[in-house]
């Protein structure tokens, strides 16, 4: 069995997948569908999302803190959504990304340093 922070980070990173999707995903497919049609969609996919973050978070959450849970997801979502804005909306890459990567480097060795 994988130990808890590697299945917690599995499951939190495929989450994040269907989440991206469910919130943006609907800008470049629906954009034409009335907004209605775009929210019953994504909360189908976020139920997906909800499938694998309850019980991940469930399973982090029996190795790692409250705060240091949150990090983590937030290092998952910049992970999973500048690869998603480039590939799949087509955005530019931007240094901005870089940049707000390195601060949550920093946000994760804080929260990480006293364990």
């Amino acid at each position: 069995m994988l130990r808890p922070v590697v299945t917690f980070i599995v499951m939190l990173t495929l989450s994040n997948v269907f989440m991206t999707f469910a919130w943006y995903g609907h800008l470049k497919n629906l954009k034409t569908s009335p907004w209605y049609i775009a929210v019953l969609i994504s909360w189908g996919i976020a139920f997906f999302e909800y499938m694998l973050q309850v019980p991940g978070n469930r399973i982090g959450h029996k190795v790692l803190d409250l705060s240091e849970l949150k990090i983590v997801q937030e290092v998952i979502t910049l992970s999973v959504f500048v690869p998603f804005s480039i590939l799949f909306m087509k955005e530019k890459f931007r240094m901005d990304f870089l940049y707000a990567g390195l601060c949550l480097v920093g946000a994760v060795y804080f929260i990480f340093r006293n364990r």
